[in-house]
């Protein structure tokens, strides 16, 4: 049996081919609009966070599901060209997640997407020596019972994980309860604990799951996140924007590379936050995955935006 070899970052989740199409003007609907150009490139929530990691000198691992079409061989390349270690089941007669991504004159894009139950990503399909044999674990939750089976792992051994969460997917809080560093959209934390205010949900979760750091990405008001004694907020970097398309997933990945790096929280934020900006200055999920160097040269050099979360609201907690 071949060693498995040892890693910084381990992705489970998802991948998908995006279509993106630059628009003038949004349709309204009944309208009859005409678009210019469409690029086909690789993107997916983990599988663009391990390729980000992977060009800033982590060694990384990606473990998901492809069809067996064109669009496979596009990220079977891109992971070979960016020198990540994959593990990639194939679905026959089926085509790979197809991303339609509608991108306005303000860069904010909108995603149409498709995908077959035949990708989805099984707990059997899973070796835990993948997982324990990496410093970090990171993971977005679709396929949820391989998620939470990988984070179950990874806890186990020690292996910190981090989580990418959007939607409240079946089963998705067995996962949460597995999770460090729970990083999930703006309105995901009051839709899981039903609590009406951000700063109030991102408390709750972080009680009742127990992780590490409970955090909401707020787009131009940068990102909260709730490390049990006190809140840390971080505001964007004011760029300007071609595309928000994986916005969330680079902020990940600056957050990945901050934590392994040992940085502290806030510098962690920052990099995310400059990271995730610097992307959205390209076309495509990981069309503006700038240089450690290009990255900070953001942080020093760049404005943030006035944001809703001052250093008033984010205050500490009373104990």
């Amino acid at each position: 049996m071949t060693k498995t070899s040892k890693v910084d970052l381990v992705g489970v989740g998802l991948n998908a081919t995006d279509t993106v199409i630059p628009l003038s003007s949004y349709p309204s609907p009944g309208s009859k609009i005409e678009f210019r150009e469409k690029t086909i490139l690789p993107g997916g929530q983990v599988a663009t966070t391990v390729i980000a990691c992977q060009q800033w000198g982590l060694q990384t691992r990606y473990v998901g599901k492809l069809g067996d079409d064109s669009a496979a061989q596009l990220h079977r390349d891109e992971f070979a060209r960016a020198g990540v270690e994959t593990h990639l089941f194939t679905a026959n007669d089926c085509p790979s997640q197809e991303s339609l991504i509608l991108v306005d004159r303000d860069g904010e894009r909108t995603v149409l997407t498709r995908r077959d139950e035949a990708l989805s990503l099984h707990p059997e399909d899973l070796e835990k020596e993948w997982i324990v044999s990496a410093g970090a674990l990171h993971v977005d939750g679709y396929d949820t019972a391989a998620a939470t089976l990988a984070a179950q792992w990874a806890r186990s051994a020690g292996v910190p994980v981090i989580a990418d969460l959007d939607e409240i997917y079946p089963g998705v809080e067995q996962l949460i309860e597995n999770i460090d560093y729970l990083i999930v959209s703006r309105d995901f934390p009051s839709r899981l604990t039903g609590k009406p205010t951000l700063e109030g949900a991102l408390q709750a979760m972080h009680a009742r799951y127990g992780c590490r750091l409970a955090a909401a990405t707020l787009g131009p008001d940068g990102v909260l996140a709730f490390d049990g004694k006190e809140f840390h907020h971080a505001a964007a970097y004011c760029v300007s924007v071609v595309d928000t398309t994986g916005a969330g997933d680079i902020f990940h990945a600056g957050f990945i590379f901050g934590l392994l790096q040992g940085w502290a929280l806030d510098r962690q934020l920052d990099f995310a936050c400059a990271a995730a900006a610097l992307n959205c200055t390209a076309s495509g999920a990981r069309g503006g995955i700038g240089t450690k160097e290009a990255i900070m040269a953001v942080i020093d050099t760049t404005p943030r935006h006035v944001s809703n979360y001052t250093p008033q609201s984010a205050h500490p907690v009373a104990r």
